[in-house]
């Protein structure tokens, strides 16, 4: 690799570090490349990316970023998944981590908030944000389906007091 690309990797991974939600860092020795499609498979349906960079450049690319106390975590064959949405990215790390014990997650940063593996399982255990919007518009439409039914609910009582002393005035 000449300097001019080394350079455009720096920038590439800068950009990862500033635009994604989150970033995870692990080590990934003795994975197969089937197992590594399969993560790169699972990271991309969550809306997430994975990458594998030298960790010198990814290191000069942290310099400056929120997110540069991760610095200590690139040693030996390290991998990043990373995503925009904050949760997306452990999550699929978490995931993997599970089925492939070769996976070991070291840790990762969440703006400018260094992680360690506990606190990387910690957010893959929140919500991601396609939950949070749909628990929220649940909460808006529940009490509109209440109003609904209040409203519904004097008009079939009526009707059905109305069916009952009918059938008591035929009944008499």
């Amino acid at each position: 690799m000449d300097r001019a690309q080394k350079e455009k990797v720096v920038e590439e991974l800068g950009q990862i570090f500033e635009s994604s939600g989150v970033v995870v860092v692990a080590h990934y020795a003795g994975l197969t490349v089937a197992e590594m499609q399969d993560l790169r498979a699972r990271a991309r349906e969550a809306g997430g990316s994975v990458r594998v960079a030298k960790n010198r450049l990814a290191k000069i690319a942290l310099e400056g970023k929120p997110c540069a106390s991760m610095a200590d975590l690139l040693t030996g064959m390290t991998v990043l998944t990373y995503s925009e949405d904050p949760v997306a990215a452990a999550k699929v790390a978490e995931g993997f981590a599970k089925d492939n014990k070769k996976f070991e997650i070291l840790g990762g940063a969440m703006g400018g908030a260094a992680l360690d593996r506990a606190g990387v399982e910690a957010v893959s255990k929140m919500p991601s944000r396609e939950e949070l919007i749909a628990q929220i518009v649940s909460c808006i439409g529940a009490p509109a389906s209440n109003i609904a039914g209040a409203i519904g609910a004097p008009a079939s009582n009526i009707a059905g007091i109305l069916s009952t002393i009918i059938e008591k005035a035929e009944a008499a």
